[in-house]
């Protein structure tokens, strides 16, 4: 599937911030090369002519769906970004594990850093990595599988993947993983952003949305 087939979804707009229900395969901004132009934040800037050139504060990974927030000012993008630096808004996942694991609940703890020698892989590294912490909740197991609620702590490059697979996290990587499981490039991700809550930039009102996994 191309991307410029991926359909993307705004669930809520106003002066201040746009909330978009990502498809798995599109990248959130713009990646290296003329073939990696097509993401969320130019998709978005196309429609609202007075949007912020940069407008993302934060991340999905390419083949991650599910719940976004960016800001069309750049006052909103400053108070998004405190919220986000500080832990302060409130993120949760669901995924499809590839087996079933132990426990019913827990939290990871784990330092990763980036592979120098094969990007974008991250690598666990205790001694010089970022701490990655991660809350997890299992929501029943169908077919072998294991579906599972993730409550991220930190926001580190491709924790909730990492965590999943790793020996010393769940130990069973994400349905179609290519990275870190035995998905192929392309796949589908069975990893989906499926709650949003933060304090609107524009005053002191907490708002949250939701967005069921398609999977």
């Amino acid at each position: 599937m191309t991307t410029n087939t991926l359909q993307l979804e705004i669930v809520y707009h106003d002066w201040d911030i746009v909330i978009v229900n990502k498809p798995g395969g599109l990248l959130s901004v713009p990646g290296r090369g003329p073939d990696k132009k097509d993401c969320i934040s130019k998709r978005l800037k196309d429609i609202f002519s007075d949007m912020i050139q940069q407008p993302a504060v934060h991340r999905l990974d390419m083949f991650t769906s599910g719940l976004m927030v960016f800001a069309k000012t750049r006052e909103a993008h400053r108070k998004l970004s405190i919220q986000f630096e500080k832990h302060q808004v409130q993120k949760q996942y669901q995924a499809l594990l590839d087996g079933i694991i132990d426990g019913n609940r827990g939290e990871i703890r784990l330092s990763f850093r980036l592979d120098q020698t094969n990007r974008p892989l991250q690598i666990y590294d205790h001694q010089h990595g970022k701490p990655g912490i991660t809350h997890w909740e299992k929501l029943g197991v169908q077919s072998g599988k294991t579906r599972i609620e993730f409550t991220p702590v930190t926001g580190r490059t491709h924790q909730l993947r990492l965590h999943s697979a790793h020996p010393l996290g769940l130990g069973t990587p994400i349905i179609g993983d290519s990275l870190y499981g035995s998905g192929n490039e392309g796949d589908q991700m069975m990893l989906h952003a499926t709650s949003l809550g933060f304090v609107h930039p524009a005053g002191r009102k907490k708002i949250c949305f939701n967005s069921p996994p398609p999977f």
